[in-house]
């Protein structure tokens, strides 16, 4: 994780701290580069907080860590699961220009729960993320969370609205309430259900399903990288 520790969002399933985040390291990205050098990765996944407080969100930032890691290690792949930049065109094309293989943005939840779970964040403007990422080239990646009160019908909306997009990696995994002062679950998805979900969204025209109760964001990331 990139960018620091504490979030400037406060998005409900999350316990990330959240707060006003120290200044951004600028030797950060040789140093990320270079543990991924010392521990040998053939795939790595980069993530961030959200930095609100800076006037480009942290995108230069992002640019430079993934240019940074790449030139130190050549024969790695990257995914990157990056934050909206609060749906600013020119920033998201800063990180598709850095050329990750893979650039992930999660929708989180789904869009009626949108402005309940995540502080800041709208459906819509991740949704123009993930268009964008899709449309420069770029593996397109999201997922969601289950058991926040969501319906069967909004899921398979939610995998709709990422097909039309051109989102054609999709993770869908159990919330687990972090602390008793996050957002409550509501419900635990059955294992068989996770399947169910798996199977209709290759039908629907996914490359790549991972859905499973302990399913995150970064399983299985290394297979993603090629879209068939």
């Amino acid at each position: 994780m990139i960018l620091g520790n504490t979030c400037t969002r406060s998005c409900k399933f999350c316990n990330v701290n959240t707060g006003k985040p120290s200044p951004v390291d600028p030797d950060e990205p040789k140093k990320v580069a270079q543990t991924v050098k010392a521990l040998a990765l053939k795939h790595c996944v980069l993530t961030s907080v959200d930095r609100d407080d800076l006037p480009d969100g942290g995108a230069n930032h992002w640019a430079e860590t993934i240019r940074q890691v790449k030139l130190l290690n050549p024969e790695t792949t990257i995914e990157t699961l990056v934050p909206d930049f609060d749906g600013k065109q020119e920033l998201i094309q800063l990180v598709i220009d850095s050329a990750p293989e893979v650039i992930s943005h999660n929708l989180e939840t789904v869009c009626r729960l949108t402005p309940i779970i995540r502080s800041r964040a709208k459906y819509e403007t991740s949704l123009a993320v993930l268009k964008k990422i899709a449309d420069g080239g770029i593996v397109a990646k999201s997922g969601i969370m289950l058991g926040l009160g969501e319906t069967e019908e909004e899921i398979m909306q939610t995998m709709d609205d990422l097909l039309a997009v051109n989102c054609k990696v999709f993770t869908l995994g159990q919330y687990l309430q972090p602390t008793r002062q996050n957002y409550p679950v509501y419900e635990y998805i059955t294992p068989e259900k996770f399947e169910e979900y798996r199977k209709i969204g290759l039908t629907k025209g996914f490359d790549f399903v991972e859905s499973a109760p302990l399913v995150r964001s970064s399983f299985h990331a290394e297979k993603h990288v090629n879209r068939t």
